[in-house]
């Protein structure tokens, strides 16, 4: 973060000293918090993109193999019909 407390534009050669220094003042003594306030960022009311829960995500993907599964046994059964 710049002086005045707003960060440096996206892309400028501040942005990136900036992040730089992040990274190194981070590294050492904070140990394994530094990792879970990067991961809480992405479940922030500020995040760009589309907000869904990881429940919501882990039903939605069972849900797509099952629909593929029940696909792969219609197939086998429609293609078992016409050969008879």
């Amino acid at each position: 973060m710049a002086v005045g407390g707003t960060a440096p534009p996206r892309g400028s050669a501040a942005a990136a000293a900036s992040m730089r220094r992040r990274r190194t003042v981070s590294g050492g003594a904070s140990g394994g918090a530094g990792a879970a306030g990067t991961m809480l960022q992405f479940y922030t009311d500020d995040a760009p993109g589309l907000k869904i829960s990881p429940n919501v995500v882990l039903v939605m993907s069972i849900g797509f193999i099952a629909f593929v599964a029940i696909l792969h046994v219609v197939g086998k059964l429609y293609l078992v019909r016409r050969e008879a």
